[in-house]
């Protein structure tokens, strides 16, 4: 239970009409879960628009309504408080009612068009074998110490992803490894949410059905490192033309790494075969699992990252041997016959396709 003034700081107050020194005992963002003392943030969806639920959810014992707009009918037993954007103030209340766990991790976010689910695994698998309670939170699926917890969304509601970390937090995760995807920034749905660091894989021409155009799909990207602290760290893929692009205003500690460029972290690939990767990183030979240029980048940023998260270089490469791909996750291999064969992981089960 907290009180309705204790967690609207910082969500970019209008006008309040009623109280804001009520006891509010949950939060939500679909109407059907209000019930008794509840907190109805209306947000404005692609597809719905939640002030006009706004009556239902005060039927079922909502005390408080955040919205845009007010409604032209006010129940006067009803708190209203207006805001400018209803879905940044869902990020912020959101991180005030779970008192701000993503400040009690060390919680790294991974955007880019592709590699996000191989790179945030790949993380939580580093610190896991390094020894530390670890949290994921990835398409595929989200884990709190080795426990699943269903995924529904690339990054959950600002709701939901409060209350993973703050779950992660008590069962004493020390790290947490996030996807943050380019629609997740243009929603605010990680408003309120503090990274220790974020990692930029690389973008390429899709979702534009969404962002409409690629400048727009950029914009979102960049919000990730936009957002960072001066004590957070931005690691950006420098041989994509775009690296630079997602962190030039950022207050973050700038670190790049690449295979082609003079990054700070750099990488050869010695050897790419069926049986996995040798690469060259930092002057240290490296055999992995994995397959494919790409991991390269991937094992690479992950490299990256733990180096910049204070854990000893070559405990970090001795651990990069012993990890493999995500469940399910499709790699395209092409043979020494020029033959492109689907391989499936970690079971790595082949089948030509072309």
């Amino acid at each position: 239970m907290k009180l309705l003034k204790d967690i609207l700081y910082k969500a970019g107050i209008e006008e309040v009409v009623g109280s804001t020194n009520v006891a509010i005992e949950n939060i939500c963002i679909d109407s059907r879960q209000a019930k008794k003392f509840s907190l109805f943030i209306a947000v404005k969806g692609t597809a719905v628009d939640g002030h006009q639920f706004i009556s239902k959810a005060i039927e079922q014992g909502s005390l408080a309504i955040i919205c845009e707009e007010l409604p032209e009918q006010l129940v006067k037993e009803v708190n209203y408080i207006q805001v400018k954007n209803s879905r940044f103030a869902a990020g912020i209340i959101a991180s005030n009612f779970y008192d701000n766990p993503s400040q009690k991790l060390k919680l790294v976010g991974v955007t880019g068009t592709n590699g996000k689910t191989t790179v945030t695994t790949l993380l939580y698998q580093l610190f896991k074998n390094l020894g530390y309670k670890v949290g994921l939170l990835s398409t595929v699926r989200n884990l709190i110490d080795g426990e699943v917890v269903e995924a529904t969304h690339t990054t959950p509601d600002p709701i939901s992803l409060n209350e993973l970390l703050a779950e992660m937090v008590e069962r004493g995760c020390e790290y947490a490894f996030m996807e943050v995807s380019s629609h997740a920034l243009d929603q605010h749905r990680v408003a309120g949410i503090e990274f220790t660091g974020a990692i930029f894989t690389n973008i390429s021409h899709d979702h534009l059905d969404y962002h409409e155009t690629f400048d727009k799909y950029i914009k979102a990207k960049k919000m990730l490192f936009d957002m960072l602290p001066s004590t957070a760290f931005a690691l950006t893929n420098l041989d994509d033309k775009n690296g630079e692009v997602m962190v030039q205003n950022t207050k973050a500690k700038i670190i790049t790494y690449g295979l082609k460029s003079m990054a700070d972290r750099k990488a050869k690939i010695l050897e790419n075969n069926l049986t996995g990767l040798i690469l060259n990183i930092d002057g240290q030979e490296v055999i992995t699992r994995l397959i494919g240029s790409f991991n390269a980048y991937n094992i690479l940023s992950v490299y990256g990252a733990a180096i910049e998260l204070k854990e000893e270089k070559l405990q970090i490469l001795t651990t990069l041997s012993n990890l493999h791909s995500p469940d399910g996750r499709f790699q395209f291999v092409k043979t020494e016959n020029n033959i492109l064969e689907l391989w499936i992981t970690p079971t790595r089960q082949t089948r030509w396709i072309m």
